[in-house]
């Protein structure tokens, strides 16, 4: 175990610690809520940072880093589209939960092919986690009243909801000649 995979493991943790602190009855608990998620978005880039950095990628961080960010993002949106119950913020949630089904299932399904690089991380999908990650901040860190700060959450959760679908047609597009062969492996 070493200080990458420790962050990775301390990301999974803090999921429990937000969504507690996002139900909890005191005025301050949308503002707690949304710094213990900021705080994990950043070991997000910091395990991956130090990993490369110190050449400590291990296969337990390459496992449990992308799942711990789809985690903490899927269990982010489901409570946030709980909270604001509407169809701007749930219509994102969904698609942006779905796709990284999509996406995860065939970067599974290319892996057996051995051709997962043509579905590698692209840059468009990074910009869309920096769409993504800052909007979830904001929009945890208020209620559900349309202020110009929810406003803005809501931009930019939608800006990444178009990038979403945007990078999945890019990888389904890469993919497409492995999907559209009729001789199937078994």
């Amino acid at each position: 175990m070493n200080i990458p995979n420790l962050l990775t493991v301390l990301r999974v943790l803090l999921i429990p610690v937000f969504i507690l602190l996002f139900y909890l009855p005191f005025s301050w608990s949308y503002w707690a809520a949304s710094a213990v998620f900021a705080i994990a978005a950043f070991t997000d880039w910091l395990d991956g940072y130090l990993a490369r950095r110190w050449e400590q990628g291990t296969p337990f961080g390459a496992f449990l880093d992308p799942v711990a960010d789809k985690l903490m993002v899927a269990v982010a949106l489901v409570l946030l589209a709980a909270e604001h119950s509407n169809l701007w913020l749930t219509l994102a949630a969904a698609i942006i939960i779905g796709r990284e089904i999509v996406v995860s299932a065939l970067r599974e399904w290319m892996a057996e092919l051995g051709a997962r690089a043509h579905v590698a991380v692209s840059n468009l999908g990074k910009w869309k986690t920096a769409a993504q990650m800052v909007a979830l901040v904001i929009l945890l860190a208020n209620p559900p009243v349309f202020t110009f700060w929810v406003i803005l959450g809501y931009v930019l959760l939608v800006i990444a909801a178009v990038l979403t679908l945007w990078s999945m047609l890019q990888y389904l597009l890469a993919a497409w000649p492995h999907l559209s062969t009729t001789s199937e492996k078994k």
